[in-house]
């Protein structure tokens, strides 16, 4: 209860510049006293948070100009192809359907929504209809399915966030791709051929894996130098190339706080990113809390367990997606237990569950370090 009390105070603390502000005068003739408010300017602007500074380009490159340059398997560029696609159709679902209960519920018990229903049959309809895919397995229903004569398996989590999906927060789609040589059972995620990450907020945009490092593609951008013969613009553009995670931040996302009460380690942690003043940024989406450490080329996000509060996230469809992506950007990922990397760890059933420490690659040693796994 002492460590939520502090969480609560420092959550409290953070948000005075919202607080309604009185008059010092006033405070001082109702006998209250006054006190300084440090920020930014007079008005204590938060100096705490971290803006983009990429610039506009006079041009962009397209979908098929990067991946003719920087991956060379036709067959691994037909299968980023398709998963885009189904990343662009699961978009425009998004914009109008209503999140609702579906009435049904997946193999471990949560209540679909509408939205969860969509995303998973438009994957499903998009490795079924590929050239290139053998093999398909959603979180919704964690079983590897035969979908064709391809030699891809597609690992997938539909649309994570459902828990905020409902607030019209940031959500989106993970997805891990295994050749025909090991599959998915028994493989681990440095097996991958490459993963993609979709997240659905204002806009549309999804981290690829390809030879050279971790790379972003916006959808339906129209800047300059996009635009087709017939007039109109392509549909993905490059919006960031091997992009690059530092290996320090000030950053966190500090998942499964309850973990602190029996886990001291993950406690002291926590006490440590306060005590440093590190900016707290965490939305219980993973694919958000994650995904910023490539837009902000920092961050770091933790999640350790408990006893009574087991582990969560699936080792195939979350961990390894992005592990593979963070790592190609020069960020680092823990196991949990060993300290060794996600990547690791072999896959030995779909639904598999695991820990997990994730960015800037000192932060992830600080975590191995204090929950003593090294």
């Amino acid at each position: 209860m002492k460590f939520a009390a502090s969480l609560i105070l420092f959550v409290a603390g953070t948000a005075s510049a919202f607080s309604p502000v009185v008059p010092a005068f006033s405070r001082a003739a109702a006998g209250l006293s006054t006190t300084k408010v440090f920020g930014g300017d007079e008005y204590g602007a938060s100096g705490t948070s971290f803006y983009t500074d990429v610039e506009k380009k006079d041009s962009y490159a397209s979908l098929d100009d990067i991946l003719n340059e920087k991956c060379k398997d036709e067959k691994l560029q037909q299968v980023i192809r398709d998963m885009l696609d189904a990343c662009a159709d699961i978009t425009e679902a998004l914009r109008t359907a209503l999140v609702t209960v579906e009435g049904s519920a997946n193999t471990f018990g949560d209540a679909q929504l509408s939205v969860d229903v969509i995303a998973d049959n438009i994957m499903w309809e998009a490795c079924k209809s590929s050239s290139v895919v053998r093999e398909g397995a959603s979180e919704e229903d964690p079983i590897v399915r035969d979908v064709g004569e391809g030699e891809y398996t597609v690992c997938w989590d539909p649309l994570d966030g459902s828990s905020i999906v409902d607030n019209n927060w940031a959500v989106g789609t993970m997805i891990g791709i295994w050749g025909s040589e090991t599959g998915l059972i028994g493989a681990t995620g440095n097996d991958q051929k490459t993963a993609l990450i979709a997240l659905y907020g204002p806009r549309t945009t999804v981290l690829v894996g390809l030879e050279d490092g971790t790379y972003e593609f916006s959808y339906g951008c129209t800047p300059e130098g996009c635009q087709l013969p017939d007039g109109s613009w392509e549909p993905w553009i490059c919006s960031r190339d091997k992009i690059q995670i530092a290996e320090d931040c000030k950053i966190f996302s500090p998942a499964n706080l309850r973990a602190a009460q029996e886990v001291p380690g993950y406690k002291k942690l926590v006490d440590h990113y306060m005590t440093e003043r590190y900016t707290l940024r965490y939305s219980g989406g993973l694919v958000p809390d994650v995904y910023q450490q490539f837009t902000k080329n920092q961050g770091v996000f933790t999640n350790p367990t408990s006893k009574a509060s087991p582990a969560k996230l699936r080792l195939a469809f979350e961990a390894c997606p992005f592990g593979y992506l963070v790592e190609k950007a020069g960020g680092k990922t823990s196991d949990g237990v060993s300290g060794g990397s996600v990547l690791d760890v072999k896959i030995e059933a779909v639904d598999q569950r695991t820990p997990l420490a994730i960015g800037s690659a000192n932060e992830v040693d600080r975590f191995n370090e204090y929950l003593e796994l090294k």
